[in-house]
């Protein structure tokens, strides 16, 4: 498990630095709020688009084996992140570094499987939960003391250190895991990744309005690749696009609550620094320092939930999570003008707190919910939901900045919480369904 919170803690923690630091580098890069989103984006898209084509290729080199392979495409990207100069330039390492994560997150829930008994998932999934949220909540705090002492390519930078030592935990500790006979997919992989490829790209043209002729060929290119890719899964044992684990009742309904948590997250995560800084006037250390409160709150509730989530079903406890998360972006929308630190702070602790009750309870009843022998699967469909619902509430701020004029970082907030609520009222339809069975 050491080994695994490193290689986890790697990848979350840079996207965690990378959202505080977002406003600092679209201002030295030159670019607009919204275009500058591409720098959270690219990684978004290349982790999605590779992601299900990575868990299928870890079934057959071994899980630690990928995750290996994840964490030295991760420090390398790191460096060409450093190194760059134009939106450009960022995005392309940011997406190498997003194919880099997507190794380590394919793979990362099937490895705490093989670790932990049976009765016992839920504690590997809510340790596992504690050490993202620690990734986020140490995220914020680093890139205030690293923007207040040097430029933006340092937050990059400073992932070589822990990337070694991740590096030299997963050699020595990661555990062997049974392979898979069959062949990899290499057809099905392409076009996984023109599906998702074309699908983000074309609705961020049309988010942002550039080129809809465009956009509209590369939605139906997308659409077409993915149509294709479902046609060439349908009828295997263990198919790289598994949707036939959304025929899966309580899968496809923690599949659905993960999704709609995570757009509500991403339309709080990064649409926060931009009222922080521009609404109400902090500069980018005190940005940093008072997102710290959302992961904090992970943190502080976790260790409870991790005893919790192995008796106490998703559809209470992810509901109640969902709800007090929703109930601090309201909080948040109601904030004065001139609301103080302390003011801020106690409201996304809140918000935080209830994510972090909603999180393990859900992860957990993903990975049960899978038929035995699926536990790649189930793994890679876990961090399909969280990415494919950050990728979506970026597009959506990105949509709400382009076509909202007034307040738009107040709209985000509102729908972070209408968001929320979605979610917990979707979670909560699992007790009408064990009531009814």
């Amino acid at each position: 498990m050491f080994a695994v919170a490193l290689s986890v803690l790697l990848s979350v923690l840079d996207y965690a630095i990378a959202n505080v630091a977002l406003p600092t580098i679209a201002q030295d890069i030159h670019a607009s709020p919204s275009s500058s989103i591409w720098v959270i984006n690219a990684y978004q898209m290349a982790a999605l688009a590779t992601l299900l084509p990575l868990a299928s290729l870890g079934s057959l080199l071994g899980f630690a084996r990928l995750c290996r392979i994840g964490l030295a495409t991760f420090v390398v990207a790191s460096v060409l992140c450093a190194m760059s100069h134009t939106l450009l330039e960022l995005a392309l390492a940011r997406a190498l570094q997003g194919i880099g994560g997507a190794c380590i997150m394919s793979v990362n829930i099937a490895l705490v499987r093989f670790i932990y008994p049976h009765g016992e998932i839920g504690k590997g999934i809510a340790l596992n939960g504690v050490v993202v949220a620690t990734g986020v909540a140490l995220g914020p705090t680093i890139a205030a003391a690293v923007l207040s002492v040097a430029d933006w390519p340092w937050i990059f930078l400073i992932n070589l250190p822990l990337g070694g030592a991740a590096m030299v935990a997963a050699l020595v500790y990661l555990p062997a895991t049974p392979r898979s006979a069959s062949s990899f997919d290499l057809a099905s992989a392409a076009l996984n990744v023109v599906a998702i490829g074309c699908l983000v790209v074309g609705l961020d043209s049309l988010v942002h309005r550039s080129g809809p002729v465009v956009a509209v060929w590369l939605l139906l290119i997308g659409g077409a690749a993915f149509f294709q890719l479902a046609r060439r899964q349908t009828g295997r044992s263990d198919p790289m696009l598994p949707i036939d684990l959304l025929a899966v009742p309580d899968f496809l309904i923690a599949f659905s609550v993960g999704f709609m948590a995570f757009v509500a997250s991403n339309f709080f995560i990064i649409s926060m620094p931009f009222t922080l800084e521009t609404v109400l006037h902090r500069s980018a250390v005190a940005t940093g320092l008072l997102i710290t409160p959302w992961p904090v709150g992970i943190v502080a509730i976790s260790p409870l939930v991790g005893r919790l989530a192995d008796r106490v079903p998703a559809g209470i406890l992810s509901s109640v999570g969902l709800c007090v998360t929703g109930t601090g972006f309201v909080l948040l929308c109601l904030l004065p003008p001139d609301a103080g630190n302390l003011d801020i702070a106690w409201r996304i602790a809140i918000a935080g707190m209830g994510f972090g009750i909603f999180q393990p309870p859900n992860n957990r009843a993903m990975m049960v919910a899978a038929p035995h022998g699926r536990s790649g699967s189930a793994s890679g469909m876990v961090s399909v939901a969280r990415l494919w619902g950050q990728t979506m509430g970026a597009m959506f701020v990105a949509l709400t900045f382009g076509f909202v004029r007034h307040d738009p970082t107040l709209r985000c907030l509102e729908l972070a919480a209408a968001c929320a609520y979605a979610a917990a009222l979707i979670s909560s339809s699992r007790l009408l369904r064990a009531r009814h069975e």
